[in-house]
């Protein structure tokens, strides 16, 4: 490994595992309260059938990778441009240095932040009614974001594992609380591992699978809903909305950023790369505590 790879996996290891300060036990003490109030403003009328129709949105967006797959081919030939003649396909990506994939990545993240500030505005300003449209449009942005982030460190989103991986990095950004990012990170582990191990992946049974992704839209929903109800609010709506979209897609781009450059180094050098900061996930199914009896 070299001396660049050995500091990013450094830095890797400190975001999967940081030191809450004062400024973050006090979020915490803050957003309790207002997390039960959107529970109670998830019944009020209007905002439960918006829900119902952003849910039945982003299990739409889900099922249909079309809609958030990328051209790994202009991706490949980005490389070449960089100099990287060799670069044809996602396994020839593993040869090269961890700071010539970073170089070719640049501000990706950025790209997609400011992309989500604008639609997040616009959506925010029609209030309530504007999450049907919001929310999967923040989701189709955010999947799309991180198939960019794949391509780029070889991995390949139209396979069943890193499908599910994808959504597990939503899970994982979303999380309103320690208990819920712990049971995302045991699914991302679970999965960074088999692959990394090259383990076979035995496909899910199609039904198996469509009820895995209706569920983790369902929490996404729930959660997203909750953390934009604030758009309901007059002449708040437009801030809020813009704001809170490129802050929830700053976290999924950091969050695929760190994990699937661990998962390249995982690839090149074993799976012991990757940190269990908590126990593999015993099976595929995220076990949301949200989806109980929320709609």
């Amino acid at each position: 490994m070299t001396k660049y790879e050995t500091h990013a996996l450094k830095e890797i290891h400190a975001w999967k595992n940081p030191e809450i300060g004062w400024f973050g036990q006090a979020m915490k003490v803050i957003n309790k309260p207002l997390d039960k109030a959107g529970d109670l403003l998830l019944d009020s009328p209007g905002v439960g059938f918006a829900l119902k129709k952003a849910i039945e949105g982003l299990t739409s967006v889900c099922n249909d990778a079309a809609q958030w797959s990328i051209r790994p081919d202009a991706i490949f030939e980005e490389f070449r441009e960089a100099g990287h003649h060799e670069i044809k396909n996602h396994d020839d990506l593993v040869k090269l240095d961890l700071s010539e994939i970073d170089k070719v990545v640049g501000w990706l993240g950025a790209k997609y932040k400011g992309i989500a500030l604008v639609e997040g505005a616009g959506a925010g300003a029609a209030g309530a009614p504007g999450l049907i449209v919001d929310i999967p449009a923040l989701i189709t942005l955010n999947l799309r974001a991180i198939g960019e982030y794949a391509a780029y460190y070889g991995f390949d989103t139209t396979r069943q594992e890193e499908r599910l991986f994808a959504f597990n990095v939503l899970g994982l950004a979303s999380s309103p609380t320690d208990s819920s990012k712990t049971l995302a990170m045991a699914q991302l582990v679970r999965i960074a591992q088999d692959v990394a191990k090259k383990s076979t992946w035995k496909e899910l049974e199609k039904n198996v699978f469509v009820k895995i992704i209706q569920e983790i839209a369902k929490t996404l929903g729930i959660r997203l809903t909750k953390a934009k109800l604030a758009q309901a609010i007059p002449m708040m709506g437009a801030a809020v909305g813009g704001g809170f979209n490129a802050y929830f897609t700053m976290k999924v781009c950091d969050s695929a950023f760190y994990l699937y450059r661990e998962r390249f180094l995982a690839q090149k050098y074993g799976a012991d790369i990757i940190e269990a900061t908590v126990d593999p996930a015993k099976d595929i199914d995220p076990h949301y505590p949200e989806n109980e009896e929320k709609i």
